[in-house]
């Protein structure tokens, strides 16, 4: 749960009574002097909202959800600190409407229908329409998001749910499709930094008590990262610092001394988590190390599972460097056995020097679509019968059957390379492997063409087998026969 749900407000004007000590509208508690900053600083009208300019142009549907103006349900999706909480609190202000707020972490689906119930009555009744805000809907069960769906069909109750993961993956189609999805923006850092001459100045915040020096202001916006309540919540930490020092200024130092470090807006288990990944690998990809390097520490500091990041870079080992640098693989598996068997914090020396490795790499995906293509083959029907010469003939009558017969052993022949169908009779001539000319397969682009028309019994010019295949043996090493049918195809031989 975002930690301002907790921050609320006084109960609104035709808002039924909330429970004695409540201080507030159902599921809000008011907010006093003692309150944290990032509460006493929450805007009073929508016109103080900063931030969310695509959503507040007239007619826009929050300015309509705010301003009562239409019974639309919302999703609010945003990062921690960009406005969705806020925006419950400017919701529940309105007039004539009950506002109910409630937390997917604490609340169940016996207190959902509660309020639906109730809502069902009073609108009966002739009584207010009412405003249902969940906060965290994503941490709802299916079920427990089922338990709304009737209720938003048919407007028992305007739902105002905010979360902070992708709505698209944490939200059931049915209950997104009856609601309007805004989309909140992380603040960019001239917003966070008017916010905060904002609440150095006014009486809900410092009241012009302290000064906020220019370079302790940068640093408290860059530690922000968008988030204004962290720009906030550091400002008061800040704050209380200088007070105790006996000084009327927040200098760097203070700032410094207060908030020593940046949270990192990472979370395992949500959407941020594939978006960090996803930008990890797809650096890697681009060759920027230093933007591989970012991403790996983030990842690191925020504290992902370093066994996590060793398999992605395995993966992507061969997944985008490939025949390109084959020792990328073995560079990225031993640092997923460096993971396991030194451990963090050590270990990250060892992502580190892989990470460089692989983003610095030539890269090449051949291996990718090689397989890829041979597998839709595999999927579309195509490829018959094992080739009779390629069966396995070391058990007793497989030569009987034919297994075998006609196998070309093809280290009795100089070259180590022969004319012989491997591929089922329906996969002649088809082609999988395109290798790229990037890095160590650009003697492999080579090679290649060479090698598919000996198998394939086309013609080739023997200066070019011997310098391309055959490693350059000289030309009177050639068999007149060109090759020799002997050799065992016993599977302890390793000839299989």
């Amino acid at each position: 749960m975002e930690s301002d749900a907790l921050f609320t407000l006084g109960e609104p004007a035709g808002a039924p009574s909330a429970p004695a000590g409540s201080g507030g509208v159902d599921g809000f508690t008011a907010a006093g002097a003692d309150s944290p900053l990032p509460v006493r600083m929450r805007p009073a009208s929508i016109d103080e909202l900063v931030g969310q300019d695509h959503l507040l142009a007239p007619g826009a549907p929050l300015r309509q959800l705010v301003e009562a103006a239409a019974p639309m349900s919302v999703i609010l999706w945003g990062p921690p600190g960009s406005g969705k909480t806020t925006i419950a609190h400017l919701v529940a202000r309105a007039t004539d409407r009950r506002f109910v707020a409630m937390s997917a972490l604490t609340a169940g689906v016996k207190d959902v229908r509660a309020v639906i119930e109730t809502a069902r009555r009073q609108r009966r009744a002739g009584g207010p329409p009412t405003v249902l805000f969940i906060d965290e809907v994503h941490r709802f069960s299916k079920t427990q998001q089922d338990s709304l769906l009737a209720a938003v069909e048919d407007r028992t109750v305007t739902l105002l749910a905010a979360t902070t993961e992708n709505p698209y993956f944490s939200v059931i189609s049915p209950l997104l499709s009856r609601c309007v999805l805004l989309t909140l923006q992380p603040l960019d850092d001239d917003a966070v930094r008017g916010l905060l001459r904002r609440a150095v100045a006014d009486e809900r915040g410092l009241g012009g008590a302290l000064t906020l020096a220019t370079d302790a202001e940068d640093h408290l916006v860059r530690l922000a990262g968008g988030d204004v309540r962290k720009a906030l919540t550091a400002l008061e930490a800040a704050a209380a610092t200088a007070t105790a020092r006996g000084v009327d200024r927040i200098d760097l130092a203070v700032a410094e001394q207060a908030v020593d470090v940046a949270a990192v807006r990472y979370d395992r288990d949500g959407d941020a988590h594939y978006d960090v990944t996803s930008a990890f690998i797809k650096s890697m990809r681009g060759s920027d190390v230093d933007a591989a390097l970012h991403w790996l520490a983030r990842m690191l500091v925020a504290g992902e599972d370093a066994r996590f990041i060793a398999r992605r870079m395995v993966i992507f080992a061969s997944e985008d460097v490939g025949m390109a640098d084959p020792t990328a693989l073995t560079v990225a598996t031993a640092a997923a056995h460096a993971v396991e068997y030194v451990g963090l914090p050590e270990a990250q020396l060892n992502l580190a020097q892989a990470v460089i490795h692989l983003a610095t790499a030539p890269k090449s995906n051949s291996a990718t679509t090689a397989i890829g293509a041979a597998i839709a083959d595999v999927r579309a029907g195509r490829g018959g019968a094992v080739p009779r010469g390629l069966r396995d003939s070391h058990y007793a009558g497989a030569r009987g059957l034919g297994h075998g017969a006609g196998y070309r052993y093809p280290h009795d022949d100089h070259r180590g390379v022969v004319t012989q169908q491997y591929v089922p009779d329906d996969l002649v001539g088809t082609d999988y492997y395109q290798p790229s000319g990037h890095g160590a397969e650009r003697a492999v682009a080579t090679r290649l063409p060479l090698l598919r028309r000996i198998v394939r019994g086309l013609p080739t010019p023997p200066a070019r087998v011997e310098a391309a295949v055959s490693g350059g043996r000289p030309a009177d090493a050639v068999r007149a026969d060109g090759a020799n049918e002997g050799g065992s195809d016993a599977v302890g031989e390793g000839q299989q």
